[in-house]
């Protein structure tokens, strides 16, 4: 209900009042939310929170961001100053040419040796004995031709070995290839992670750090909203901490583009 008054001068005073055990509940009440802002306004509870330390979690103590190459440096390592004509050379000489190819010619040569030495040979020399020409000029021509024929059979095993492995080393400068570049997308990830939770984790440790000092002010939401609760419910908001959120989008987008292009 409204209530006038005159004071003498002209002006009319409205007073607006409501039943007198609406009112008395909430004298009551507000006496309360004052002994209770008194005890709370000085009792912050985001005083205790510890900021994140965010780059000791991420890479350990005593490294931080600039410990690591760029994505650049990365870039050029891996992709920019990549030379893929001397790669597959290098990768052909180690594939085709290597060591282990050798040794299987060896191999195969041993294996030649022994049979001309322990097959070969004595049929040559019992079949020269029989015919009574063992000290003839025919002997020697026939174990000339072993040799030779020896000589044939490594040439072709040593060139079909070295032949077959040409599609290895192929398969091995492709792979290398593809891990270059995963290598730079994996790296342009990781730092897109770890640029979007740096700023997340800043965000939060500076939320916090503002509600904390701004306690004493927004507790009073709580008694101004009491005052006002005879007219109907109000709703406060905060946005502490939430001003870096169009930046984090920015650093975000730039770094998924980088990554696309890689």
């Amino acid at each position: 209900m409204g209530k006038s008054s005159s004071d003498g001068s002209g002006e009319t005073t409205v007073t607006t009042r409501y039943a007198e055990y609406l009112e008395t509940l909430h004298e009551s009440f507000l006496y309360t939310v004052a002994s209770e802002r008194s005890s709370a306004i000085d009792d912050s509870p985001f005083a205790d929170y510890v900021a994140l330390g965010f780059d000791d979690a991420f890479f350990g103590a005593a490294y931080t961001i600039t410990s690591f190459p760029t994505l650049y440096d990365m870039f050029g390592k891996f992709m920019a100053g990549l030379d893929i004509d001397t790669l597959y050379s290098q990768i052909y000489e180690d594939t085709v040419n290597a060591p282990e190819i050798d040794d299987l010619v060896a191999a195969e040569t041993a294996i030649l040796d022994d049979e001309i030495q322990n097959t070969s040979l004595p049929r040559l020399m019992l079949s020269h004995r029989d015919t009574n020409s063992i000290m003839s000029s025919t002997y020697i021509v026939d174990q000339a031709i072993l040799e030779a024929n020896k000589l044939k059979a490594i040439d072709k095993f040593s060139a079909e070995l070295r032949y077959r492995m040409i599609p290895v080393a192929t398969e091995r400068w492709k792979a290398h290839m593809t891990w270059n570049q995963q290598v730079v997308m994996d790296y342009a990830q990781i730092m897109k992670f770890y640029f979007s939770t740096k700023l997340d984790t800043t965000n939060l440790n500076y939320a916090i750090a503002a509600k904390d000092k701004l306690w004493p002010f927004t507790v009073l939401d709580y008694e101004r909203a009491a005052l006002g609760s005879l007219q109907g419910a109000s709703t406060t908001t905060t946005d502490e901490g939430k001003e870096s959120n169009s930046f984090l989008s920015t650093v975000t987008s730039v770094l998924s583009v980088a990554a696309m292009f890689i």
